[in-house]
């Protein structure tokens, strides 16, 4: 069976099977930045955007991504290099394999609050399903603060 969707603004079409994950799809695609850690929904490494909104890409099957638009760290990359400066600036990055979900969660977190600064809780509401096991995420919740802060309010 086939799938057909937009992933990073470019309409593509996978053989798949019916039972298979998109994660498992887009690695087998050479979407290498999406990792299958946990296999469990726990972790947030998996994470891509569909329609606009954080999914773990491990536990959504394939066939539900039909004429969808989905956006992996790939599509954003800019953007993606300006979170890890942020991060980097307070000291929240280590190793960088959870870095591509952070990067996707923050990105939907951004377009969530276009025109306001979401509190604490709110930052955290969208940061909690992406594990760090190198960082502290008080680290991480200072730099997703100051780079909202600057996409807000310029």
């Amino acid at each position: 069976m086939k799938v057909n969707f937009k992933l990073n603004g470019s309409q593509v079409s996978y053989e798949i099977k019916e039972n298979e994950y998109l994660a498992q799809v887009l690695r087998r695609n050479g979407v290498l930045s999406i990792k299958i850690c946990c296999n469990q929904s726990a972790c947030g490494a998996c994470t891509v955007i569909v329609d606009n909104k954080p999914v773990l890409s491990c536990s959504y099957l394939a066939i539900r991504a039909e004429g969808k638009e989905v956006i992996t760290v790939e599509g954003i990359q800019e953007e993606a290099s300006r979170i890890a400066d942020f991060f980097a600036d307070e000291g929240a990055d280590q190793c960088g394999f959870c870095a591509p979900g952070h990067a996707l969660i923050i990105h939907a977190l951004k377009e969530e609050y276009k025109d306001k600064m979401p509190s604490d809780e709110e930052i955290k509401s969208f940061l909690v399903g992406n594990l760090c096991r190198c960082s502290g995420y008080q680290g991480q919740l200072e730099a997703v603060k100051k780079y909202l802060k600057e996409c807000i309010h310029g």
